[in-house]
């Protein structure tokens, strides 16, 4: 498969590696709560295009903690696969879930995970060695101990043939057309709560530019009316 084909919901599947609060915790590279939003919005989005998604943590009991409750929100049904290993391809049980996706043509694997020097990189580059998938890397949803440990993390795997994307890049290459209207209004909500200016600019278009009418509660202004 090659690289230079985009993005789409049909050959694309997904893998969170240890999104865990102590983890979070050791990450200097971003700041936290925009991490959580951006995993947290990646995860929405993978939702929406019905992306299969992969779910991975190590040593949740004794040392990283649980997965955000947020993410676990997004995917209630989802198996959680534990491990032991810091390196996610080193777990049968991940490599099983990854193949299964593949086997119907999904081998872009969109990767959001923590630290990007460690549990990121040796996922990437173990995957890249042993089959013929893609990896995207999800810089943004993605964080490592220092600035330096995430950039050149970075560096090492674009190297190695990895391909460097962000949580909102992913989304609108699923979109790829605003005329694909059964995804249409929830790309554009999900950009509303998580994507910061962005969400601000579609409200004010709704608004200023479509003259959307605002919705009054009591009195108050509680944000415009959906623009059909």
């Amino acid at each position: 498969m090659s690289k230079l084909e985009v993005l789409t919901p049909a050959n694309s599947q997904l893998i969170f590696i240890d999104q865990q609060p102590q983890m979070a915790f050791g990450v200097q590279s971003i700041d936290r709560q925009t991490l959580k939003n951006n995993v947290i919005g990646l995860a929405k989005a993978a939702r929406i295009f019905d992306i299969p998604t992969t779910i991975t943590t190590v040593e949740t009991g004794s040392f990283s903690g649980h997965t955000y409750p947020e993410l676990l929100a997004v995917y209630p049904e989802n198996d959680i696969l534990e491990r032991t290993s810091m390196n996610s391809w080193d777990d049968q049980n991940v490599r099983d879930a990854l193949a299964k996706n593949a086997a119907n043509g999904r081998k872009k694997i969109v990767v959001s995970g923590l630290w990007t020097e460690v549990c990121n990189t040796t996922f990437a580059l173990s995957a890249l060695n042993d089959t013929d998938y893609e990896i995207y890397m999800v810089a943004d949803a993605s964080g490592g101990t220092s600035l330096e440990a995430h950039k050149y993390a970075m560096d090492r795997m674009v190297q190695a043939g990895v391909i460097p994307v962000t949580w909102q890049q992913v989304l609108l290459e699923w979109q790829r057309d605003w005329a694909r209207r059964e995804t249409y209004d929830a790309v554009t909500a999900l950009v509303k709560e998580h994507s910061g200016a962005y969400g601000m600019g579609i409200d004010y278009a709704y608004t200023m530019v479509h003259k959307a009418a605002e919705r009054v509660s009591h009195g108050k202004r509680i944000g415009p009316n959906p623009v059909k």
